[in-house]
């Protein structure tokens, strides 16, 4: 096999591989390797390609006893860390014997698992806090509360609080995991979406007159036909305005507009724009990209205090991206906050 049949033989396998002669030397490298490695690296000691001494130990065992090995390799490509699973394996060419050296990307295997195991972890950490507080008020009504009236009211007004704050993270949690499972299957029924801001609005405008928001609608009076999930789209907007009335802070103005454009340029096509936009303090510019984890918060104390379970934006999000829309959040501290959200519509309702 001459060194063109070797070549051509790596460029038909679909993973980065390298041909590594008993002369220790590279032999051929496909082009999935070279964009992997750099270029130029035929012909060249492997030592000096392949600098991991976990992959050398692989390649050397291999060129000595012929067995297959496994080992990991891992690298950058410029925006993350990459993780490679290397098989080595010994083959007998016209050329002479070798190690045939594959690299199988596996990063987004790591990243998955990174996310189920930081996932876990902030379950964990946000429901050891009310049971921790529950278990000391129990054992504190069982002890030295028993026969305290007063004391007893007033753990119970506590320990009400804390279960309920666990009773909406597990729907949060629940409604996180059915917005996941149903992200890629587009919806198919037509929904106004000024009918579904209108009863948004008469189911928020007790709390933000509780909470001394002035609360303005405008564009609903026209219709905004599209293709969405009714109730999904009710929950996006009752969280996007709960959110705006509850930080905003007393005395402040959430305004909400909504309008239909014939060409949105980020959805190529038509679309529905609705704007949430409040008076608050406001949102550092560093905590923006991040708002939509799940579980981020840009104030932890305050976030628990108000009830909220760090889920609500992720669910949004997934909301949003299950209807083909963007999520688009632009914040000035001291100055306030605005959530547009850009969906799909059929402009010939």
């Amino acid at each position: 096999m001459s060194t063109e049949e070797i070549s051509a033989l790596l460029e038909a396998i679909p993973l980065p591989a390298v041909l590594i002669g008993q002369g220790e030397r590279i032999l051929g490298a496909n082009r999935h390797t070279r964009g992997l490695l750099g270029e130029g690296i035929v012909g060249r000691h492997f030592i000096t390609a392949l600098r991991q001494p976990t992959v050398l130990d692989a390649i050397e065992a291999c060129l000595s006893d012929h067995e297959p090995r496994k080992t990991r390799f891992l690298s950058s490509d410029g925006a993350q860390d990459t993780t490679f699973v290397v098989s080595c394996a010994f083959v007998e060419t016209r050329l002479g014997s070798g190690v045939l050296v594959c690299f199988e990307d596996i990063t987004h295997f790591e990243q998955a698992g990174q996310m189920r195991r930081d996932f876990v972890a902030n379950v964990s950490h946000e429901l050891r806090t009310p049971l921790t507080a529950l278990l000391g008020f129990i054992e504190t009504l069982r002890g030295p509360a028993r026969n305290d009236p007063e004391a007893a009211e007033r753990f119970l007004a506590t320990m009400q609080t804390e279960a309920m704050r666990m009773e909406r993270l597990v729907k949060d949690l629940l409604s996180l995991s059915r917005v996941e499972s149903e992200e890629r299957v587009r919806p198919t029924d037509r929904v106004d979406l000024a009918q579904v801001l209108t009863s948004v609005q008469q189911s928020l405008q007790p709390l933000a007159d509780e909470a001394g928001v002035t609360l303005t609608f405008a564009g609903t009076d026209q219709p905004a036909p599209m293709p969405g999930d009714s109730d999904q789209l009710h929950q996006v907007f009752t969280n996007l305005l709960e959110n705006a009335i509850k930080y905003g802070g007393a005395g402040t103005q959430v305004t909400v507009d909504l309008e239909t454009v014939s060409h949105e340029p980020a959805l190529r096509g038509p679309a529905v724009i609705a704007r949430v936009r409040d008076t608050g303090p406001g949102i550092a510019e560093v905590h923006i990209p991040r708002l939509t984890e799940r579980f981020y918060r840009v104030d932890s104390h305050r976030s628990r205090e108000m009830g909220g379970t760090g889920l609500g934006l992720a669910i949004v999000k997934h909301i949003i991206n299950r209807h083909r829309g963007r999520l688009r959040i632009d914040s000035t501290p001291g100055e306030g906050t605005q959530f547009t959200v850009i969906v799909p519509c059929d402009i010939r309702g």
